[in-house]
């Protein structure tokens, strides 16, 4: 892929410095804003990092833009409130000291959700995409976040970029509580706005039954792994599940393989 690092308009020193690091960081250009529609034309950018006003980083192309947002950790967050159920955390059956590793952290909404659950203990992240990881691992860190939970949970997360078969073959046995994998889906909600922009940088290798086997080994009381209803990935996987937990209405299943 072909890009570059740039700022908003009128940067201050800050944003700038900031912005070259990153690029020297990617081993890509540094270009002004004001050079980089001159620039994106001479050399066919496929998109370009930018340094915002608000302290945020985005990828942008002349379709959409990519950015960090706890939004639907905030909605999953608030349906709780109001009929104390999220399938996710239920699948978890969290004590609140949990060591859980995230082996497809995305977005990461749910890795805040179910960091708030954890008071005395934390989420580690794995995210295989350079990009996805930049952008989001930067919005934990720097999103002005309304929320005091939000601010808490994100304390509590700590990712990495890496990819989950290379991470797990070097882990212990039991080395997690609680290993958690959310793959691609084989039919995705193409409606779906939050994740649309995240999709040309994804990662999707397909999970099979070895790297599942993996998971398994280094977690200490249980594995979950989630689906759509219309997928084949458990059938592929031939797993045996001690519960599912799943919503008719979403049309998403949490295998959940107890340890303990």
């Amino acid at each position: 892929m072909r890009f570059v690092v740039t700022t908003s308009y009128k940067p201050t020193k800050e944003e700038v410095s900031s912005a070259r690091e990153l690029a020297e960081e990617l081993g890509v250009k540094y270009v002004s804003r004001s050079r980089l529609k001159r620039f994106e034309s001479e050399h066919s950018l496929d998109f370009y990092y930018v340094f915002d006003k608000n302290g945020q980083l985005t990828i942008r192309n002349r379709e959409t833009v990519f950015f960090f947002h706890p939004g639907m950790s905030k909605v999953r967050f608030k349906n709780m409130r109001i009929q104390d159920s999220d399938y996710l955390i239920k699948s978890m059956d969290l004590s609140g000291s949990e060591t859980v590793l995230d082996t497809t952290f995305g977005l990461g909404n749910e890795a805040l959700l179910i960091a708030h659950y954890l008071p005395e203990g934390k989420v580690i992240g794995l995210e295989a995409s350079e990009h996805i990881y930049r952008i989001v691992s930067h919005g934990l860190r720097n999103y002005p976040y309304a929320d005091e939970w939000l601010i808490e949970a994100s304390r509590r997360i700590e990712l990495h970029n890496r990819d989950l078969r290379d991470f797990v073959k070097g882990c212990e046995d039991n080395a997690y509580d609680i290993v958690y994998c959310d793959p691609m889906f084989d039919s995705p909600q193409m409606r779906s706005h939050s994740i649309n922009p995240l999709r040309p940088f994804a990662m999707y290798e397909r999970i099979n039954r070895s790297d599942v086997d993996e998971m398994i080994r280094i977690s200490s009381k249980r594995f979950i792994i989630k689906s759509r209803t219309r997928d084949s990935l458990f059938q592929e996987l031939d797993l045996e599940f001690d519960r599912l937990w799943g919503s008719k209405k979403s049309g998403v299943l949490y295998g959940v393989i107890d340890k303990e």
